[in-house]
């Protein structure tokens, strides 16, 4: 034990943790801090499509901003209050910041409703947020859902990594780290560490073997410029490997959802005629891509 609170990592984490002055204008400070890296992020073109524009997009970098305030606020009121002057000052300061950078200037205030919703989530999560200090198996309750949803992120951060490294893998590992930290700070006994550490791992395990191979959507020109009238109807032979439904049936447009790669075949059924189209779903060097193949016209 004494190894432990001797180490760099126990004396860092119980400052961070428990041992700053979370006061009125800490918070303000670090809300406005907060607040101006997240639209530095966003404006630079440098970080656009990294995992640091997440920050901007997912609750990553934010749940761990929350985490620090809870754990250093003397009464769940106090966690309450702070957490969300926290969220109600730094999130529309971000979208503030970048009108002038932005090509949508304040329309781009139209995206915040979103965060403002979630903004007044926090004053019955930060209530029990508070709780985790306790350091037991409420903590580890606390964190139960904060965790399986940093496996789902990781999953698909960590999925976007392998088809286009290294895209999104530091987002993987930011999210990882963090589940670490939170068991060795807040779960003190090797059972509750156990627990915490397989909520995230089955998550992860669940997502790899239940979704799809293949998880994207567009929108696709059925081959030589079909014309079909809006009663034209579209069926799919192996809807496991696509989905496929009419976005202007008029002009042969159609909304594809693939979940794996492989062959199978659409037809199109339009006043008493059948056209039989092969769509296949492959891999192009990384990127996932759909192609549709005239098969032939039959009459029946």
């Amino acid at each position: 034990m004494e190894d432990k609170k001797t180490s760099l990592l126990y004396r860092i984490s119980s400052k961070v943790y428990g041992g700053l002055n979370m006061s009125w204008p800490a918070v303000i400070g670090f809300a406005l801090a907060a607040a101006v890296l997240t639209a530095f992020i966003l404006i630079v073109p440098i970080f656009k499509d990294t995992s640091f524009a997440e920050i901007g997009v997912t609750f990553d970098a934010w749940i761990f901003f929350a985490v620090i305030i809870m754990a250093n606020c003397k009464t769940p009121i106090d966690s309450v209050l702070k957490t969300f002057v926290f969220f109600l000052v730094s999130q529309p300061l971000i979208y503030l910041i970048q009108v002038p950078f932005s090509p949508l200037g304040w329309d781009l205030f139209a995206y915040y409703p979103y965060w403002f919703y979630w903004t007044l989530a926090t004053i019955p999560m930060a209530f029990a947020g508070w709780y985790i200090q306790k350091k037991n198996w409420l903590s580890v309750l606390i964190f139960a859902p904060v965790f399986l949803f940093l496996g789902n992120t990781i999953f698909l951060d960590g999925r976007e990594a392998v088809k286009h490294f290294p895209h999104m893998l530091f987002a993987a590992i930011f999210c990882t780290l963090q589940i670490l930290l939170y068991v060795y700070v807040f779960f003190p006994k090797k059972s509750q560490k156990a627990v915490g550490l397989a909520l995230p791992l089955f998550m992860v395990i669940g997502l790899i073997l239940l979704s799809p191979q293949v998880a994207f959507e567009g929108y696709e020109t059925l081959p030589d410029e079909p014309v079909f009238t809006a009663e034209a109807s579209i069926s799919v032979e192996d809807p496991s490997i696509a989905e496929v439904e009419f976005d202007h049936a008029e002009e042969g447009r159609v909304h594809l959802y693939a979940h794996k790669y492989g062959e199978t075949i659409v037809t199109v059924t339009d006043e008493g005629k059948s056209y039989l189209y092969t769509i296949r779903i492959y891999d192009d060097n990384g990127v996932d891509r759909a192609q549709i193949i005239l098969a032939e016209d039959r009459v029946p």
